[in-house]
């Protein structure tokens, strides 16, 4: 299964939310470290600040952190590393921030995990389920996606096609003129 993208809102700065979904892995997943692993492949920076921040955030008292860089002070993880980990976790909906307004919270600031995330795959999962159905009604609806589907594509292969004088990305060869042609085309 290729891997998945999650994105919000399509932004050139953002985060990159690359989660690599295979049903083999997710089968394999037996504690949070391959966890990390599914969340940030290849990454072992990232995949130990996860590790760092989940903990925490798990094992926390009153199971709310109120700031995340001593944590990364404590664990040697960058700043830079922290944001990118805590963004995308944030992201994906396996941690909060808390206001200091929530009363919930009693009040206090910080950071939570969340349950958003393992609702949306519930959700996600349920979805999938339900564009199973083998209705005439979706069948219908279906094929008339497909042709949805052709036509956008068309349209945008039409908007983003090279201008004349251009084969993909660079120019047109220029046919080679012989040195007496050339004298020609100087006078």
């Amino acid at each position: 299964m290729p891997c998945l993208h999650f994105r919000t809102t399509p932004c050139e700065n953002m985060t990159s939310t690359k989660v690599d979904l295979n049903a083999s892995r997710i089968a394999r997943l037996q504690d949070v470290s391959d966890l990390a692993e599914l969340l940030f492949p290849g990454n072992r920076n990232q995949q130990h600040c996860c590790l760092v921040l989940w903990i925490s955030l798990k094992w926390a008292d009153g199971s709310l952190v109120p700031k995340l860089a001593p944590l990364a002070e404590e664990h040697g993880i960058s700043k830079r590393t922290l944001e990118r980990v805590r963004a995308k976790l944030r992201r994906l909906g396996l941690i909060d921030h808390v206001s200091r307004f929530n009363a919930r919270h009693g009040y206090r600031e910080g950071w939570v995990l969340s349950p958003r995330f393992a609702r949306s795959l519930a959700l996600l999962a349920n979805k999938v389920v339900a564009l199973n159905n083998t209705t005439a009604a979706a069948r219908d609806k279906e094929l008339l996606l497909i042709q949805f589907a052709e036509a956008r594509r068309a349209a945008y292969s039409q908007r983003t096609a090279a201008p004349p004088g251009l084969v993909g990305n660079k120019p047109t060869p220029r046919p080679r003129l012989r040195p007496s042609e050339l004298q020609r085309v100087k006078r």
